[in-house]
């Protein structure tokens, strides 16, 4: 059985933080704001909790877990489909504040979900400047689709709007890049990982800011962590086909794309590709097995703070 402990979870909002202690059931609310969170720090820094659970909320809980992590409190961000599914699970199905507070703390008290480092402020700026370069790819998407099936009139005005988000992206990718070069030890870690080949700068950038974690798990946990282990779907006599399901899907998209260029010209990854094709496996199998061998490599390499060597690597 778990050690007892105290768990608290803080359900977030734009204006206010309802939060829940488990097992005492004690309940309170405090402000969203820096006043709130100085008050939240002072009565949980009395309380001493065995840990404190949030739920990533479009980004309202940014400055309360920076309070919180930064007084030494045991403070996670959690995936709120997964206290979705923990919550039906245990048959809570009513949805208010006060209870989803309860649930995020039920969910610390039995998944004892760990302990990740503090975002540092470079790294919060660097997935602010990949989150508006998402939001910029995404609306030059829909443009050149809308483009397509538009009347000719209409095909000037998007040309017009889609020069413009191109000329935006540049601006944000020079950003992007200024920001990750201000910092020495940034600088480090993005040359180290660029020199795989198959890996650029956006896939870079992305791992430095989505994927802090990189290089301080082992190669199962990061593989998990990213969504690229395999998941058995079995019962009974019945072997299911794996399948990769949930973490960072941003992370997973990007790496994606990096594995298609490593197929191509990292001699490790088409090695290895190769193998699994002339194997029988499926191609997309290959690839996303191509996909998990590139994000080991990527984690041992942080690890070890060691540059592409591909004679080791093979």
């Amino acid at each position: 059985m778990p050690e007892a402990g105290r768990f608290v979870g803080i359900d977030v909002a734009k204006a206010e933080l309802e939060v829940v202690e488990r097992p005492s059931g004690a309940r309170w609310t405090v402000p969203n704001d820096v006043a709130g969170w100085g008050q939240l720090r002072e009565q949980l820094a009395a309380a001493r909790p065995t840990l404190v659970v949030l739920e990533a909320t479009a980004g309202y809980e940014l400055g309360v877990v920076a309070s919180l992590a930064a007084a030494g409190l045991p403070v996670v961000v959690l995936n709120p489909r997964q206290v979705r599914d923990f919550a039906k699970a245990i048959g809570r199905l009513a949805k208010t504040d006060a209870l989803d507070a309860a649930v995020l703390a039920h969910f610390a008290d039995v998944v004892r979900p760990p302990v990740r480092p503090l975002t540092e402020p470079v790294t919060e700026a660097l997935e602010a400047w990949l989150t508006r370069r998402r939001q910029l790819v995404d609306m030059l998407t829909a443009e050149e689709q809308r483009r397509a099936r538009a009347p000719q009139a209409i095909q000037r005005q998007i040309d017009a709007h889609v020069q413009w988000l191109r000329r935006q992206l540049e601006v944000v990718e020079k950003d992007l890049t200024d920001t990750l070069r201000a910092s020495p030890v940034w600088r480090e870690k993005d040359e180290l990982l660029r020199s795989v080949p198959g890996v650029g700068p956006i896939m870079a950038v992305t791992l430095l800011a989505a994927l802090p974690e990189l290089g301080r798990l082992n190669r199962k946990q990061i593989a998990a962590l990213v969504g690229v282990a395999p998941i058995n779907r079995d019962s009974g006599t019945h072997r299911g086909r794996r399948a990769i399901w949930g973490g960072r899907a941003h992370v997973r998209a990007t790496l994606y794309m990096a594995t298609l260029t490593a197929i191509r010209c990292n001699p490790v990854i088409r090695t290895f590709f190769g193998r699994l094709v002339a194997a029988g496996k499926l191609k997309k199998v290959a690839l996303t097995a191509c996909m998990r061998k590139l994000l080991t490599i990527l984690n041992a390499m942080m690890a070890a703070r060691t540059a592409w060597k591909p004679g080791i690597v093979a």
